[in-house]
Order: structure tokens, then C-alpha cells, then sequence
């Protein structure tokens, strides 16, 4: 495997993992997966996000994590939207590469986390708007995701977290405009979600409006609400779990279902 570090031209960073084909086989093109960890929008959980990179890695993937920009002490502009223009910029660089990669460019798919999660659904209804494309300095046909996996996701910034106004004021001033649930298109990737009903940091709320504006637009979907389980479990393993909680072996499913339903979209 190679691992390479790619600067985008906003300055967000991509890191690729990159399985090399052994050259007596028949060659075949791999799907591939950018991960876009979550962190509250201040951090980027990295070991988490290499460990859920090398698991999609591990199961046939040519696997890629987003560090996008965070919000930084200093800058009192508002980070929104410029993450959503970082995961832009990495799905045209996965595509512009998918020759060199031995990847399909056609199945480029996204799976998001926590915060994570509400850049790609954005990402997802906004694919084709043309100040998206401007900023990526692509076409609408570069942008367009495959599939899209949203795990225990943000969807709207007044649904639980940020807790405060203050918190939220620092992401965007106008979060109506980033409300994913009111963004939905006919346009929309099929989408794969999971969340825990008891989720205590980002209410399930959020995956449920969301989920009911995917029906609304007739999305293929598929949902996956697990009974409890505490924000932030990943692959909800002992690989990923971060106290005696967060090892939950009935969400620790979704990663298996979510496989299950990518291949039925082929």
C-alpha cells in the first residue's frame, strides 16, 4: 500500500491509500471511499480516521481521509462553507487521478462522521450548484458522489449541537443555509445512515430529518437507527472504542450493512 499526502488548492489536505495491484493478476478498478472524519469542527480525529480508512481499505476500497479546514483561534470569519469546498476539491482530485489510482471514476462515494457528516450531505445536495463547481474549478460531472454513507451525522447546526449561539455563530451567521435536511434534491446521491437513539452530543433528530427528506424526494435510502450507543463510535469495535461505551457490538453492524448496500447499487 501507498500512502500519499496531496495538498488541494484550497489548502485542505487528502491523504490516499492506495493498494497496488499485483501485476500477475487481472487488473479490475476499485471503488473508491474519501472519508471525512468528524472532530466538532475544531479537530481532526486522525487515528480514528486512518483506522476507518484502512477498514474500507481491508474490504476492496481505495480509501482517502479529508482534513478539511477547522476553525482556527484567530480567523473570526466564518468556517462555513469552506470545508464543503475542501471535500469538493478532493472528489476532482480522486477523479482526476483514478487512472494512475486504478480506481472507477464512477464510484466515488463519500462517508461522512459526526460533523463530517453534514459536509457531505451538503456536498450532496449542493453537487451541482454553480458556486460549488466555480470553487472547485470543475463541472458538475466531476462532482457528482456515487453514494454517500452518513454516520451519526450533523444535518442542521440548531439541532442540538453547537450547544450555544456564540459556537454556532462562528461556523456561519446564516444557518439556514446550511440546513441540510432543507437542501435535499432530486439531484441527491443514494444515501446509507446510521445513527444511535440515544446519541447524547448530536440527537438523532438530525439523521431522521434528514432521512425523511430523502423520501420526500424519492432517494434511494436506507437507514439503520441502533438503540444506544454514546456519539462517536466508528466502527464501534475494539479497534475504535474510545471508553467501555463506546464498544457496541449491535452499531458496530452498520459498517457490514452499508457494504451489504453499496454492492446492491452496482
Amino acid at each position: 500500500m501507498q500512502i500519499i499526502p496531496i495538498t488541494l488548492p484550497a489548502g485542505g489536505q487528502l491523504t490516499a491509500y492506495i493498494q497496488q495491484h499485483d501485476p500477475q493478476l487481472v487488473q479490475h478498478k476499485l471503488p473508491a471511499m474519501i472519508i471525512v472524519p468528524g472532530g466538532s469542527y475544531t479537530h481532526i480525529p486522525a487515528t480514528q480516521a486512518e483506522t476507518l480508512a484502512l477498514a474500507f481499505s481491508g474490504r476492496g476500497f481505495q480509501t482517502f481521509v479529508l482534513t478539511y479546514h477547522t476553525l482556527q483561534p484567530a480567523v473570526t470569519t466564518p468556517l462555513l462553507p469552506q470545508p464543503i469546498i475542501d471535500l469538493a476539491q478532493a472528489i476532482v482530485a480522486v477523479k482526476t487521478q483514478a487512472a494512475d489510482w486504478q480506481l472507477d471514476p464512477d464510484q466515488v462515494s463519500l462517508a461522512g462522521f459526526s460533523v463530517g457528516g453534514h459536509i457531505v450531505s451538503l456536498l450532496a445536495n449542493l453537487w451541482q450548484a454553480d458556486w460549488l463547481c466555480q470553487a472547485a474549478q470543475t463541472t458538475t460531472t466531476q462532482l457528482q458522489p456515487h453514494a454517500i454513507l452518513l454516520n451519526y451525522p450533523v444535518i442542521r447546526l440548531d439541532a442540538g449541537f453547537p450547544k450555544d449561539r456564540t459556537a454556532r455563530n462562528r461556523l456561519t451567521k446564516r444557518p439556514s443555509d446550511f440546513a441540510a435536511d432543507t437542501l435535499v434534491t432530486t439531484a441527491n446521491p443514494p444515501t446509507f445512515m446510521w445513527h444511535t437513539s440515544d446519541d447524547p452530543l448530536v440527537p438523532v433528530a438530525n439523521s431522521i430529518a434528514y432521512y425523511q427528506a430523502l423520501l420526500q424526494h424519492q432517494i434511494p435510502v436506507e437507514a439503520h437507527f441502533f438503540q444506544h450507543g454514546p456519539h462517536g463510535l466508528a466502527l464501534a469495535n475494539l479497534q475504535t472504542a474510545w471508553r467501555p461505551g463506546a464498544l457496541q457490538p449491535q452499531a458496530a453492524k452498520w459498517l457490514a450493512l452499508a457494504l451489504d448496500w453499496l454492492t446492491a447499487l452496482h
